[in-house]
């Protein structure tokens, strides 16, 4: 069953004819999944980018490798420029992007486990990115990742 707040996006993006597309780390494609269990989704979801590594997040969205090499691919800069590269190669109005460490391992003393940043791009050009520390598996982590991050679109889609 899908979301309720996934559900509300889809029909705002309908009765504004506005498109959302996303780029995908961490998540491995489950937001793509998640808009796409809508019947009728192809109406408003342009599509995806799963941009694991950092190579395809440079090759794939023009991700900056030197942000990569001194913010890390687990940043801010490069949650927000994800969300800018595939609004950019999609020409959608709205973009969600993530970027994490799901675990079990990866992390770091400065960014542990759990360590997601979340960007979204509005139709505006604005980007906004924020950051979350969330515990569990990696399976839990990557679920509550799709979880804000449409929180995060609804969010911005209903000011």
């Amino acid at each position: 069953m899908t979301d309720p707040v996934i559900l509300e996006i889809f029909n705002i993006l309908l009765s504004r004819n506005e498109t959302l597309s996303a780029a995908e780390s961490c998540t491995g494609g489950w937001i793509s999944k998640e808009i796409t269990s809508i019947p009728g989704s192809s109406s408003v979801f342009w599509g995806s980018a799963v941009s694991y590594s950092n190579n395809s997040k440079t090759v794939l969205l023009d991700v900056d490798p030197l942000l990569i090499e001194k913010a890390g691919a687990v940043s801010s800069g490069v949650a927000k420029s994800m969300a800018w590269g595939i609004k950019k190669v999609s020409g959608s109005d709205w973009s969600i992007s993530v970027t994490g460490i799901a675990g079990p391992g990866g992390g770091t003393p400065e960014k542990p486990v759990g360590t997601i940043w979340i960007g979204i791009g509005a139709p505006d050009g604005k980007l906004e990115a924020r950051m979350f520390n969330f515990k569990g598996s990696r399976q839990e982590i990557r679920r509550k990742s799709v979880i804000e991050a449409f929180k995060m679109l609804y969010k911005q889609l209903d000011t």
